[in-house]
Order: C-alpha cells, then sequence, then structure tokens
C-alpha cells in the first residue's frame, strides 16, 4: 500500500512515497538490501564529518538479536511490529571523538542518517517506521550501550503489509489520509513568526 503525501509545492517522488506504515509482510529483507540501507545512512552529512551515529541491528533470521530488541518496545508499538523483519535501534555518540567536548548536533546527525535509511528504503520498494515508543534504560542494559551514547529511535524495517492484519484502530491509522502542517506554519523570513508553545 502506498500512500504518497498530497504536496502544496513540487518535491520529488521518493519524498512523496517515504512514509511510515505500521501493516508489514513477514518477508525477509535481503541481506544485500539491509547493506544499502546501511550503505546510505554511511553517507549521510553530519557535523565535522563526525558520523555519530551507530545502529544495533536484529534479523528475524538472529532471532536472539531481533527478540533483545523487541523486548525493549512499548506494549504499543509490538502489537504491529512483530510481523518488521527487521528491527534496529539508532543510536548517537555524544562527544566529538577527538577532543571529547559535547557535540550538540549529534542527535540531530543521527536523525539525518536515519532519514537517508529510511529514503533508501523507499527506493527499493521497503517501509521503515521510526519509533520513540521504547524503553531507553531498558535498551541501555540489554543491548549493552556504553556511557557518551544516547538510544534515539527503534526502527522497524521490511516489505509492506496487508492493513487488513492489524487491530482496528491502527488499521483506521494505516488507511487515513496523511496530513501536515501546511508551509506557512513553520517558515519565517528573517526573524521567528511562530506561535510560542
Amino acid at each position: 500500500m502506498e500512500k504518497p503525501a498530497e504536496t502544496q509545492f513540487p518535491i520529488h517522488d521518493l519524498l512523496r512515497r517515504r512514509w511510515s506504515p505500521r501493516a508489514y509482510s513477514e518477508r525477509m529483507v535481503e541481506p544485500e538490501k539491509l547493506s544499502s540501507l546501511f550503505e546510505a545512512a554511511r553517507w549521510a552529512p553530519s557535523s565535522n564529518n563526525e558520523q555519530p551515529w551507530h545502529f544495533i541491528v536484529g534479523t528475524k533470521a538472529d532471532a536472539s538479536a531481533y527478540d533483545r530488541l523487541f523486548a525493549c518496545l512499548k506494549e504499543g508499538n509490538k502489537k504491529w511490529v512483530f510481523r518488521a523483519p527487521v528491527l534496529m535501534l539508532s543510536v548517537a555518540r555524544l562527544n566529538f571523538e577527538d577532543e571529547g567536548t559535547p557535540n550538540r548536533h549529534a542527535l540531530h546527525d543521527t536523525g539525518m542518517a536515519a532519514l537517508s535509511l529510511c529514503l533508501q528504503a523507499t527506493a527499493m520498494g521497503l517501509v521503515a517506521h521510526q519509533m520513540a515508543g521504547f524503553d531507553i534504560e531498558k535498551a541501555r542494559t540489554d543491548l549493552g550501550i556504553p556511557a557518551g551514547h544516547e538510544p534515539v529511535a527503534m526502527i522497524a524495517v521490511g516489505y509492506p503489509g496487508d492493513a487488513a492484519e492489524l487491530p482496528d484502530y491502527l488499521r483506521e491509522r494505516e488507511v487515513k489520509p496523511r496530513e501536515r502542517k501546511p508551509v506557512s506554519a513553520f517558515v519565517s523570513s528573517g526573524t521567528w513568526t511562530g506561535q510560542p508553545a
């Protein structure tokens, strides 16, 4: 199922087609396609070319790795993620490697790498869904994440599935039209004109 964005202005078709579905096929992702996702992440831009990202991955071909990642998810995500054949966690290194000083762009740059990965997935006929709904401390402990590194987002990856297999409340979200704020809501010229929180 595809849900291309209804844009106000023309954008690249790859960007229009990228979305975060919850319906996954249980078809395995080929190892070479998985490698291409990480190659795309590898070439993301980063402050001072620091490349502060790390990805912990589990596939259903390696059940123990997959299960460790799956166990960190919040219950709401477990209700649909279980069909996705690949789970991964993006992690940001918070300090610059050479100086050891804080890298205030580490989370931004890790997000850039994750988006590159997600766009590559879309280009190859895969889907990727990033999630904030996971237990950060459990991930830190169970996945052996060292000090100075921050778990950022879980990402489910796989082939598109059938929305009819989702629970009713998730199926409704899956098929409803996509929505975004208009460009005028988040762009201003010269000075801040947005609404305070």
